[in-house]
């Protein structure tokens, strides 16, 4: 069996067509201009190549966007001051923050110094808790991302076993409870793992969609995953090549060649969850400025 590769690139850019063809009507109709602020601290280089590219998709489908940036000494009440601003200003609808930030500034101060309704990262305890109980909320863009990935690509959730290898608190918490609510493309039976799973390879040999999150290179290998599963890494990892130009390349956590060999499907690492992350903050802003004014659908 060789495996379907899901085309996270040619997703995103869809969802972008659909999102810029809205965005012209709530201009065109309402005046309405989705805006979104993005604060950057410091020069991390990573960082730094994130923020452009927020920039530019705003930029392409429509979306105001505007830059804070600060040095890496800033201090925590000056960039609390900052995002007090942006809750403020009737323009922005979405507030990012991007992390990491320096170690003197609270990240949970700053994040929950975020309206909830303009959190747009889905980062906030109200988002994350009406993620819980499934009342609307804006989700963490990476786990969205990877929920409209299995979407568009026609994987039956309903009933189908997830297992997720990773906990975190930015995708392996936040994509197993959007997976395992009871509603529509959802409804599945979930099991998350993590560095003390024991025998891990039993557990996600049971998988019939693998979702690996665990920020390990090519961790999950061909004799973890099963026959037929559906497989969604979530990993970008940097690692020595020395036939590179650059000295290195990008792996995921699954090994991509010989799993592929063996799942039904698979995302490619660069060009999977990637793009989905990005657009995903694009929908979550739009629906923002929709619903500040009281649209709905």
């Amino acid at each position: 069996m060789k495996a379907a590769i899901i085309d996270g690139k040619k997703i995103a850019e869809t969802i972008r067509g659909e999102l810029a063809e809205e965005i012209e009507d709530l201009k065109s109709k309402r005046n309405i201009i989705p805006g979104l602020a993005v604060v950057l601290v410091g020069e991390n280089p990573a960082s730094q190549v994130y923020v452009r590219m927020k920039n530019k998709a705003c930029h392409d489908i429509g979306i105001y966007s505007e830059q804070q940036t600060y040095p890496a000494d800033v201090s925590e009440e000056e960039l609390l001051n900052k995002v007090k601003e942006l809750n403020a200003d009737d323009k922005i609808h979405g507030i990012l923050v991007q992390l990491p930030l320096p170690k003197h500034i609270n990240e949970f101060k700053v994040i929950n110094t975020i309206l909830p309704e303009k959190d747009v990262d889905g980062f906030h305890p109200v988002n994350i808790g009406k993620l819980m109980i499934g009342e609307d909320c804006f989700k963490p863009c990476t786990p969205y991302g990877v929920h409209k990935l299995l979407i568009h690509s026609g994987v039956d959730l309903n009933g189908s076993h997830v297992v997720v290898v990773g906990r975190s608190n930015i995708v392996g918490k936040p994509v197993a409870n959007m997976l395992l609510q009871k509603e529509k493309d959802a409804n599945a039976t979930v099991t998350v793992c993590h560095s003390r799973t024991r025998d891990l390879p039993a557990v996600t040999r049971q998988a019939d969609v693998l979702i690996a999150a665990i920020g390990r290179p090519e961790m999950i290998t061909a004799d973890m995953v099963k026959e037929g599963a559906v497989v969604i890494d979530v990993g970008v990892n940097r690692v020595d090549d020395p036939s590179s130009e650059k000295g290195y390349k990008l792996v995921g956590d699954v090994k991509f060649d010989e799993v592929a060999e063996k799942c039904r499907a698979i995302t490619p690492v660069p060009g999977g969850v990637g793009p989905m992350t990005i657009t995903m903050l694009l929908y979550n802003t739009v629906q923002s400025a929709k619903k500040k004014a009281g649209i709905t659908g």
